[in-house]
C-alpha cells in the first residue's frame, strides 16, 4: 500500500490534465482496499485504473484508490472452455495477450484497448463487433459503505452499450476486485465487422495483429499524445430516422442492432467539417475524428467546449444527440 498527499494527477490520466488530488492510495489486495475505505469513510472517493476514460474537471478534493492488484489465473475448464480470474489492476491488454497465447478466443477483438481489468467490467468495453460483457462470468466487488465482498453475475451487471450498474444506480457503491471471464479453446473468430472483414484470420493472434494494426494507424499511442481514446458513444436512432437520412447522405454507414441502427460517431462528427480541428488547445485527432486530443496543453475547459461545440454541430446537421463515453470528473 501506498500513501501520497497532495499529489498531481498527471500519471493517474491519459488525457495529460494536470490536476491535484487530497490524496492518491494505492493497493496491491483486497485486504489493503478494505483498510483504505476504514481510514477514509467519509471522504470522497474514486476508484480508478489507468485513467484512460476519464476527464478531470478541477482539482480532486478526496481520495483517488488506485488497483495494483494484477494476477491473473485459470479457475476451471472444460474440453471447449477455460474459466479465467483477473485481477481489477491487470491491464486489459496484456490480459488478452496471454489469453491469445493460450489460443483462447473470446477477447482478441478488444486488443490494445487503454485501461485495466476493474475498468473494463465497469464500462464494457467494446471494439470490433465484441463487448466485454460476452465473456464475463461474474464480477466480483467490495462495498464501498461496509467493506463486504460481493459477487455479481453476468446478468447482475446489467450491461448495456458502454453501461452497467456500475455507471448507474450503484455508481460509487462498489469497487471491482476480481473479473471472471469464460474463453473458448480456439473457438469462433469474429471478422466480420468494419475493417476486420479485409483480413484471411485463422487465429486469435492473427486477429490481435490486424486489430493492434489498425487502431496504431487511427488512434494515437498513449503517452505520445493526451486523449481518452474514444470520446463519444456512436448513437443508436430508430430506423426511421435512420432511413430519412439515408435518403439524404445513401453513403452513410449504419449497422442494425437491437434497439435500432446504430451511426458511427465518428463518421458524423467528420460530416460536420470537425476532423483536425479544434478549440483552445484541444483538437479533433486527424487520423480518427472519434477521438479528441490534447494537443498544445489543452485544460479540462478547452475538451469540454469542443466537446459540446461537436455535440451541438451533429445535433443540428443531423438532428442526433451524441453522447460523451469519457466520464467526467
Amino acid at each position: 500500500m501506498t500513501i501520497a498527499n497532495n499529489i498531481s494527477l498527471l500519471p493517474y490520466n491519459t488525457f495529460g490534465i494536470d490536476v491535484r488530488a487530497k490524496v492518491v492510495a494505492e493497493y496491491s489486495s483486497v485486504t489493503e482496499l478494505t483498510e483504505l475505505l476504514q481510514r477514509y469513510r467519509g471522504e470522497r472517493l474514486l476508484a480508478v485504473g489507468e485513467g484512460s476514460n476519464l476527464l478531470f474537471t478541477g482539482d480532486f478534493d478526496g481520495v483517488v484508490l488506485v488497483s495494483r492488484m494484477c494476477r491473473a489465473k485459470a479457475l476451471k475448464e472444460t474440453e471447449t472452455e477455460v474459466w479465467i480470474e483477473a485481477e481489477s489492476g491487470l491491464k486489459l491488454d496484456e490480459l488478452i495477450a496471454q489469453l491469445v497465447d493460450m489460443n483462447l478466443t473470446g477477447m482478441e477483438n478488444l486488443s490494445y484497448i487503454p485501461g485495466t481489468v476493474g475498468a473494463s467490467a465497469v464500462q464494457n468495453v467494446g471494439a470490433y463487433g465484441v463487448e466485454v460483457k460476452d465473456v464475463i462470468e461474474q464480477v466480483e466487488t467490495v462495498e464501498v459503505a461496509t467493506s463486504r465482498t460481493r459477487v455479481f453475475t453476468n446478468k447482475e451487471c446489467h450491461y448495456g452499450y458502454r453501461d452497467s450498474v456500475f455507471k448507474n444506480d450503484l455508481q460509487g457503491q462498489y469497487i471491482v476486485t476480481k473479473v471472471v471471464y469464460r474463453l473458448q479453446k480456439g473457438g469462433e473468430l469474429h471478422t466480420n465487422y468494419g475493417g476486420l472483414k479485409d483480413i484471411q484470420a485463422q487465429t486469435a493472434q492473427e486477429v490481435r495483429d490486424a486489430v493492434i494494426a489498425i487502431r496504431r494507424t487511427k488512434l494515437p499511442e498513449v503517452g505520445e499524445l493526451g486523449s481518452a481514446g474514444s470520446f463519444f458513444k456512436n448513437p443508436i436512432v430508430p430506423t426511421a430516422q435512420a432511413n430519412e437520412l439515408l435518403q439524404r447522405y445513401p453513403a452513410m454507414p449504419h449497422y442494425v442492432v437491437e434497439d435500432g441502427i446504430k451511426i458511427p460517431a465518428a463518421w458524423l462528427i467528420e460530416q460536420c467539417g470537425w476532423k483536425g480541428k479544434g478549440l483552445g488547445g484541444a483538437e479533433v485527432y486527424e487520423k480518427q475524428p472519434l477521438v479528441i486530443v490534447n494537443r498544445q496543453h489543452a485544460t479540462a475547459s478547452d475538451i469540454m467546449h469542443l466537446a459540446q461545440a461537436i455535440v451541438d454541430s451533429v445535433n443540428d446537421t443531423f438532428g442526433i444527440n451524441i453522447y460523451p463515453e469519457v466520464n467526467y470528473i
